[in-house]
């Protein structure tokens, strides 16, 4: 029988535990006291303190729990920001792949910023509240660099004399919160105005209201999971209340960093500085998807020649998932190398335990003569070699609540 192991994902295995008394070890987001109250273990993750799994659940019970009926998690570490003015869209549009002048009001996309080289510089959630005004998530640990890579298309914008200014969001002042499972839509109704009909509210749909009489509270419906969700983004004074209002019910349950690696890894979702970088174009991430349909014509975003000489001409490597074959093989983590005929051909970037799917699964770079699903190869974990896959992404169904198709 499987058996699964408690051990940190790999995003997570390296983190040092901090101390409840301890503020050298990271910021604070707002709910760190709550967080602790609760038995939250405390790690440094990115600058920030935040909770790896919590006392009354281990990392795999939070994970199915998620799966099953309901997570909520605190992400106030992600950098939130607002651009204001007519020229916003165009001025986000300067520095990403993203169609962002078409995307309806009220709704997002994912896309990335790129550099000179068609690499990578970050992933990120651009909401289009109106023509006038976007709401951006992106990652906490890219965060200076993101904001200088905003401001500078702001400020050449402006320079221009374009209507476009922004503001960063700053954790002291709004919080984050992610709450992810099937069962979070009925939750999240109970707390929701009679009138809001979240029924009617589609992945990546975004609109502000009130939130178990919080007002200001705006809605995002998407995630980190792979499963239907949404993500709060509320005034910091008012976090724990509504984490509270969330828990009440006994329904959901708090969750740490060490279920949302995993659940993540399992959606065959990226995370940034392991399985994608500035040296990593979207076309080998297999990511060819985030660079419209539009901006392939304009040809105007950084590294917009490498990336669509890529997707005329291939690449020689491609980021592929992996499943380990055989008798209790120990999990592939990040550094593991891939080997095909005895010859090292590529390496993992992220590996666990899925507790969802009863096996070891992975994700890592493989020659695109390789990536095929059911192609065999090699994994060197701890100098001894274990049989593997090449297995289609997600490793589990994606349960997103998209619009019905007509």
């Amino acid at each position: 029988m499987f058996r699964l192991s408690n051990r940190l994902p790999t995003a997570l295995a390296g983190l040092r535990h901090a101390s409840s008394a301890s503020a050298g070890e990271g910021q604070r987001t707002a709910l760190y006291d709550f967080h602790v109250q609760r038995g939250g273990k405390i790690v440094n993750f990115g600058g920030y303190a935040l909770p790896v799994q919590y006392s009354d659940q281990s990392i795999i019970a939070s994970h199915l729990h998620t799966r099953q009926v309901g997570s909520i998690f605190d992400v106030s570490h992600m950098l939130q920001t607002r651009v204001f003015g007519k020229d916003a869209a165009a001025c986000l549009e300067s520095v990403c792949t993203a169609d962002i002048l078409s995307t309806p009001d009220g709704s997002g996309t994912l896309t990335v910023f790129t550099n000179e080289t068609g690499g990578i510089l970050d992933d990120l959630i651009v909401n289009k509240v109106s023509e006038k005004e976007l709401y951006v998530v992106s990652n906490a640990a890219m965060k200076q660099q993101d904001m200088g890579i905003m401001s500078a298309a702001v400020e050449s914008f402006k320079s221009q004399g374009k209507d476009v200014t922004i503001e960063f969001l700053t954790p002291s002042d709004q919080s984050l919160v992610a709450v992810q499972g099937p069962q979070v839509a009925t939750e999240l109704s109970k707390l929701l105005p009679k009138e809001v009909a979240l029924d009617k509210v589609y992945f990546m749909t975004s609109f502000v209201t009130s939130l178990a009489g919080i007002p200001n509270v705006r809605i995002t419906r998407c995630g980190y999971t792979g499963e239907d969700g949404v993500e709060i983004s509320v005034e910091s004074s008012q976090a724990q209340n509504l984490t509270e209002a969330l828990l009440q019910s006994g329904v959901l349950k708090l969750a740490g960093l060490g279920a949302r690696d995993s659940l993540r890894l399992e959606a065959g979702l990226c995370l940034y500085g392991s399985d994608i970088d500035s040296k990593t174009t979207p076309v080998e991430a297999a990511l060819a998807w985030l660079v419209s349909k539009r901006r392939r014509t304009t040809r105007d975003f950084p590294g917009a020649e490498v990336i669509l000489g890529q997707l005329k001409d291939g690449v020689s490597r491609r980021r592929v998932g992996l499943q380990m074959l055989g008798a209790k093989p120990p999990p592939a983590r990040s550094g593991v190398a891939i080997f095909s005929q005895g010859q090292q051909v590529g390496q993992v970037t992220s590996g666990c335990p899925s507790p969802s799917a009863g096996r070891n699964i992975a994700m890592g770079y493989v020659p695109e003569n390789l990536k095929a699903p059911g192609t065999k190869v090699e994994l060197k974990v701890r100098d001894k070699f274990y049989e593997a896959e090449v297995a289609k992404m997600p490793f589990v169904k994606a349960n997103y609540y998209n619009k019905p198709k007509k």
